[in-house]
């Protein structure tokens, strides 16, 4: 439903006195919360009505109050007179009743509207985080599939047979990528650990987790071999020597 049709039709003023259908208000509502000079025509109605009901549920004037308790007390008055009374009393119940009414779909109209940006803020993040991810997977497959890119294979020893994990080491772009898809899971409280060996000192890279096909580790310069261990969950600051799995020099 476009803007021009909503306008011409005044689906907005019906939308706020709840006299569209169930479809047409979902309709009316998502054209409001994609086109922004629309969402700012139903905000100065909706401000428009707000008011309306506001001015409007006030109570009677003092003078109807006086005349009526008047007129009730006094037996001997006219029956003309007390039925400009009871005309007037039910004037004032219908103004309130009236205005109450408004009031009340003006708050569930707010309420639904409300809802449906949260909805829309909640889509566009999750469209953020996959345009993210989309372009952080897209520059690492470049890397791997790119002719400076060298692939390294760690195969693992007897702590581990029949394992192991593939390095992608681009020198020019200093980028490490590794696929460790190909090392058995590990309990929850350990996690495997990359490591390069840059003149006998081995320098932390980062983590491996299993469940990710690719991961980017940091690059470190002038590495003479890249190794994995098991550590604790969390990673270590130093190589458990005893748990190294697996190693490839460069």
């Amino acid at each position: 439903m476009d803007r021009k049709k909503i306008l011409e039709n005044g689906l907005l003023e019906k939308y706020l006195l709840d006299e569209l259908s169930s479809l047409e208000s979902q309709e009316v509502i998502a054209a409001i919360a994609s086109d922004e000079q629309l969402r700012t025509q139903f905000e100065l109605l909706e401000e428009d009505f707000e008011r309306m009901a506001i001015e409007n549920a006030i109570s009677p004037p003092d003078y109807v109050k006086v005349q009526l308790q008047t007129k009730l007390h006094k037996s001997t008055k006219k029956s003309k007179e007390r039925i400009w009374l009871y005309a007037a009393a039910s004037v004032a119940v219908l103004f309130f009743m009236t205005s109450f009414l408004m009031f009340n779909r003006w708050q569930n109209t707010k309420t639904n509207y409300n809802s449906l940006q949260n909805q829309t803020m909640v889509l566009q993040e999750r469209l953020n985080a996959l345009e993210e991810n989309y372009i952080l997977t897209n520059q690492r497959l470049k890397t791997i599939n790119g002719p400076k890119t060298i692939p390294l294979i760690l195969h693992g020893n007897d702590l581990v047979p029949n394992s192991r994990a593939v390095a992608y080491v681009n020198h020019e772009n200093k980028m490490v990528v590794v696929n460790a898809q190909g090392l058995p899971e590990l309990p929850n409280n350990s996690t495997y650990q990359m490591w390069s060996d840059v003149d006998g000192e081995m320098i932390d890279m980062g983590l491996l987790p299993t469940n990710e096909e690719l991961i980017t580790l940091k690059y470190i310069d002038k590495a003479e071999s890249l190794n994995i261990t098991i550590e604790p969950a969390g990673g270590n600051d130093h190589p458990t020597v005893e748990k190294l799995i697996a190693y490839v020099t460069l």
